[in-house]
């Protein structure tokens, strides 16, 4: 019974550090949230004017993201990538 418990424990504890791990990741969206919410609590904003603000700041950053999307496909459709290519083309352009 015991051997059970500690072959599960040494099972599920690699498991846990990677899921650990995986929480610390910050993506893009959170990093431009965060950004979005420090320079609306430095301007002091609150309620309808805060809510206004956060949505500008955000839609910002999917124009920017959509416009970086449209420039590496337009780069990947004149390097005539297809498949496993353009998909690591595209990856490393978007990250850029």
């Amino acid at each position: 019974m015991i051997k059970n418990v500690l072959l599960a424990a040494c099972l599920a504890l690699p498991l846990v550090a990677h899921a650990a791990d995986e929480k610390k990741k910050v993506t893009p969206q959170q990093e431009k949230m965060a950004a979005c919410n420090k320079e609306a609590g430095e301007k002091n904003l609150k309620g309808d004017e805060r809510k206004k603000f956060m949505s500008a700041c955000l839609s910002a950053a999917k124009k920017s993201q959509q416009e970086k999307m449209t420039a590496c496909n337009k780069q990947a459709g004149e390097k005539n990538l297809k498949g496993d290519e353009r998909k690591k083309f595209m990856a490393e352009c978007l990250r850029g």
